[in-house]
């Protein structure tokens, strides 16, 4: 398992949420988390203007001073590909999945680690922004 910071990763579930949430795109197809900054690439078709960008990062931080739960439940594989997009699980991930939520706001499969509430999350920064080839690519951080 990638050695995930905690409070990245969490803030990476609910930009991707977001992301959702704004744009109606699926979740990111790669990231890469790290603690100091990371980045999240998504199938898009432009670049999201500045007002969009800072209603991201407001929306992003919004949900995280809401203090949620941040939680995981574990359901049968079968119930999970009902429910979820499952194409980036290992294949050996068995017959159990791990979902992780966040308040009401998000739910999806993950194996790595999370806060146990929002508030531990730290404030949400958009690094930079960039389109190519139909990839939005948003690098964030975090700030304590």
């Amino acid at each position: 398992m990638k050695s995930y910071d905690p409070q990245m990763h969490t803030a990476e579930h609910i930009l991707n949420q977001t992301m959702v949430r704004m744009f109606g795109c699926e979740r990111s197809f790669s990231s890469h988390i790290e603690k100091k900054k990371s980045k999240c690439d998504y199938r898009f078709d432009r670049l999201p203007d500045v007002d969009e960008q800072a209603e991201l990062v407001k929306n992003v931080n919004d949900i995280i001073s809401k203090n949620l739960e941040v939680a995981e439940h574990f359901i049968s594989l079968t119930e999970a590909a009902v429910k979820f997009n499952i194409d980036r699980l290992p294949e050996d991930s068995g017959d159990t999945v791990r979902i992780v939520t966040i308040g009401d706001y998000d739910a999806c499969p993950c194996i790595g680690p999370h806060v146990a509430n929002t508030s531990e999350t730290g404030v949400f920064q958009l690094i930079s922004s960039s389109f190519e080839n139909q990839v939005l690519r948003i690098r964030f951080r975090l700030i304590n």
